[in-house]
């Protein structure tokens, strides 16, 4: 496994349609590995193939949760050529990105998403996910047709005045 180069404001692929993955190989074991320690490397939720320079349909996102003997459990979830089939609720919060570096826009995502992808393998998998995990399983689809926070936040942590902040009454109470 290694660290890749997260991809930064202004490279023109963080704006371009991802392909579909057909092969699941080899190749595909390697990136998905990569991007998982890569993610972790850079403290990060979530992290697509643009954001590492691949214009594949594939992303990893982080789960973390309480298992039944209330242990602390870090999951990283693969999702190969996803589709979000079902969004439920409606959160605006502040959200940030590994590619957008020191920018927290204000967003609003659902707060509940279905989706469907495939595993490293090419085995199809549904995946339900609410709050921060939805949040991230929406955030890194778009990575893959070419839309980022830029594109959807209403406001920008970093512009604005604390009065400002609070006037936008965030869910601040979410997760």
């Amino acid at each position: 496994m290694a660290i890749r180069t997260i991809v930064k404001d202004g490279d023109p692929i963080l704006k371009k349609v991802c392909r579909p993955v057909t092969e699941f190989n080899e190749k595909l074991e390697t990136l998905l590995d990569d991007m998982g320690e890569t993610m972790i490397d850079a403290n990060g939720l979530g992290l697509a193939g643009p954001q590492v320079g691949m214009m594949r349909r594939v992303f990893v996102v982080l789960d973390q949760y309480i298992d039944e003997e209330d242990n602390e459990v870090d999951e990283i979830i693969e999702l190969v050529n996803p589709e979000i089939l079902e969004r439920e609720g409606e959160v605006t919060i502040f959200e940030g990105c590994l590619s957008f570096p020191g920018r927290n826009g204000a967003i609003t995502r659902p707060q509940y998403v279905k989706a469907k992808a495939q595993d490293r393998y090419g085995n199809e998998f549904i995946i339900e996910a609410e709050d921060i995990l939805a949040r991230a399983i929406c955030h890194e689809c778009d990575h893959l047709d070419g839309i980022t926070i830029m594109d959807h936040a209403t406001k920008f942590y970093e512009d604005m005045t604390p009065e400002e902040i609070k006037a936008l009454n965030l869910d601040e109470d979410y997760e």
